[in-house]
């Protein structure tokens, strides 16, 4: 049996090439599909697609939703029981695992103050902070929280990863009131359910120490945002920000002009080749599921 998979771009077709068993059908835009789209049994739909209402109805063989992005919220609870959706992890981790990185450096050793200073034409040497040593609390034990524990090793950080539950090498969630205290930096790299919306409220950042980092690359939901301006502008807290709530930020918003805030218009995982990578792992999962009827990304809540 042949199975017709609908993808956004010729892109997509062309990854989907070598994977025997699949028809890729190329559309344009979900409200105006191609001939033979009612036949597709999987779906790939372009970044930043949402699923509208009568989806389901124009595609009446659907089976599984495989994105080209992690986060799987705008699809969760839109889709019947028996319609799958996997997500496209392994394809973004690295680089926004390399994003964090670059965001601690980027606090820690002053560059934006420095930069400053020399917009300013002052020769502004000084003492700066350093990564080397400081205690990470990395709250997501998937593929990018132990890509970014890798690299935190090769700077001499010291990293402590939490998952929704406590196994080898990973502390569970339950213990973050313990071990927020004693770190840092914590570092956001969640996928957004029932559990992590809302997660970081205004309790959670008043276990974190005095001078503590935020790092938010998971998605803006997670963190309460009026509990971080207001932690923000008190001082007591600094934050790193790649997704925001609401996001994009709008004109007039206290995250454009408060303290002690680093902030990029959700980059994370927005380098050369990211389409290209996205498209591998969808090949991967697409050739998984004409193999099994399953994919290894199904979402399933954890993190």
């Amino acid at each position: 049996m042949t199975v017709t998979v609908l993808v956004p771009d010729q892109r997509g077709a062309e990854a989907l090439a070598a994977v025997a068993g699949v028809e890729a059908l190329v559309y344009r835009d979900l409200d105006d599909l191609p001939p033979g789209a009612e036949k597709a049994q999987v779906l790939v739909p372009g970044f930043g697609v949402r699923p509208g209402a009568d989806l389901v109805d124009r595609l009446p063989s659907l089976r599984l939703v495989q994105l080209l992005t992690a986060g799987a919220e705008a699809w969760i609870g839109t889709l019947p029981d028996d319609v799958l959706v996997s997500t496209c992890r392994g394809a973004h981790g690295a680089p926004t695992a390399e994003w964090v990185v670059t965001a601690l450096l980027t606090v820690y050793r002053e560059f934006r103050e420095l930069e400053d200073a020399r917009r300013e034409q002052r020769w502004a040497s000084r003492v700066t902070g350093t990564l080397a040593g400081k205690r990470v609390l990395v709250v997501g034990a998937g593929d990018i929280g132990r890509d970014l524990r890798r690299k935190l090793d090769a700077f001499d950080a010291a990293t402590t990863l939490v998952g929704a539950r406590a196994r080898d090498g990973v502390r569970g969630v339950d213990e973050l009131p313990s071990l927020l205290p004693d770190h840092d930096a914590v570092v956001l790299v969640v996928p957004v359910t029932s559990a992590t919306r809302g997660m970081v409220d205004a309790d959670f950042l008043a276990r974190m120490p005095d001078g503590a980092l935020l790092v938010n690359a998971a998605r803006g939901v997670v963190v309460d945002t009026d509990a971080l301006v207001a932690e923000l502008a008190s001082g007591r807290l600094r934050a790193a920000l790649d997704v925001t709530d609401p996001e994009p930020l709008p004109a007039g918003h206290p995250l454009w002009t408060v303290q002690g805030l680093l902030l990029t218009p959700h980059v994370g995982g927005s380098v050369e080749g990211h389409r290209d990578r996205a498209f591998r792992v969808v090949a991967e999962q697409v050739a998984a599921f004409v193999e099994s009827g399953r994919t290894d990304n199904l979402v399933h809540g954890e993190y």
